[in-house]
């Protein structure tokens, strides 16, 4: 059995632990609460973009832009992988990771050939990489999780668009992380290059229905096709950065406050040692001296 001593400093360790991660989950709820903000407020821009995308894509001509024309042969794909900075967020990183090998093998199993490049944001996904001995075309530090504006993803997809035109990549594909509560974060998978046909929309009866053309466009739907798809490009890396930056928050807070009811539980179970260790020393003495006493009598 250990010491009094012995289990009082382990008491003493594991309550300044309960206070860090106190004050992590409340760190991690505070920037949640902005990082939602943001990301709930431009949800109905990218949806309505979808929208107006997919009215003009019908009545455009099938070659009305090189993004939506599909390689023959797929030779050269690039990965844009959304992880985290910092880690003690849970399995948020490991699940967007095992996503990410997964597609791999996929893609190789498919494409025998294929070239695959990763454009990463954060440093987790960076490690991975460089631990697996993938080939990085570009990182972005200090983005999933911090603060940023729309440039980092007009910036990146105008790179992204200039080498897919280039021929550089057959095709893009982004993994991140979508928020759906508090408790669940699902890693996706998305193909951002060549834009895949727009999805159709749904009516009340469950029934699919195309996009209603309500927009009128000047010059001409292939015009302004062709200045949109582009953006279109930015509004997903944007939107996939906003979700994947909530998800963390989120995956943080989450781990943080299984990690202080984790030390309450540690520091019941250690009181509870601490009370039985003291008592059977109180119980030893007692009994020496008893047994003191009863040999002087005798």
């Amino acid at each position: 059995m250990p010491s009094l001593n012995d289990v009082k400093n382990k008491i003493a360790g594991v309550k300044k632990t309960k206070q860090i991660t106190k004050a992590m989950n409340m760190v991690a709820a505070s920037r949640l609460r902005g990082t939602q903000n943001r990301m709930e407020a431009f949800r109905p821009y990218a949806i309505k973009f979808s929208e107006v995308l997919g009215s003009l894509a019908e009545r455009a001509e099938e070659d009305a832009s090189p993004l939506l024309i599909p390689r023959d042969s797929v030779k050269s794909v690039n990965v844009v992988l959304c992880t985290s900075d910092r880690g003690l967020c849970g399995g948020f990183n490991a699940n967007l990771i095992e996503k990410a090998e997964a597609f791999v093998n996929k893609l190789t199993a498919k494409y025998p050939d294929v070239k695959i490049t990763f454009t990463n944001f954060g440093k987790k996904g960076r490690d991975w990489c460089r631990k697996e001995k993938c080939e990085i075309q570009n990182e972005y530090l200090g983005v999933v999780g911090g603060k940023f504006d729309f440039s980092i993803a007009s910036s990146t997809g105008q790179q992204l668009i200039q080498e897919f035109l280039d021929g550089i990549y057959d095709e893009v594909y982004i993994i991140y992380s979508q928020f759906k509560g508090m408790a669940k974060q699902i890693p996706e998978i998305q193909q951002i290059l060549p834009i895949p046909p727009m999805e159709v929309l749904e009516t009340n009866e469950n029934e699919q229905s195309s996009f209603v053309a309500e927009h009128i466009c000047e010059p001409s739907p292939k015009e302004v096709l062709g200045d949109m798809l582009p953006r279109n490009i930015f509004v997903q890396l944007y939107s996939a950065l906003l979700e994947t930056s909530t998800s963390e928050h989120a995956a943080r807070m989450l781990a943080m406050d299984n990690a202080t009811k984790a030390c309450n539980d540690m520091i019941d179970n250690l009181t509870l040692a601490y009370n039985k260790a003291r008592q059977a020393a109180v119980t030893t003495e007692l009994m020496d001296i008893v047994g003191g006493a009863e040999a002087l009598k005798g």
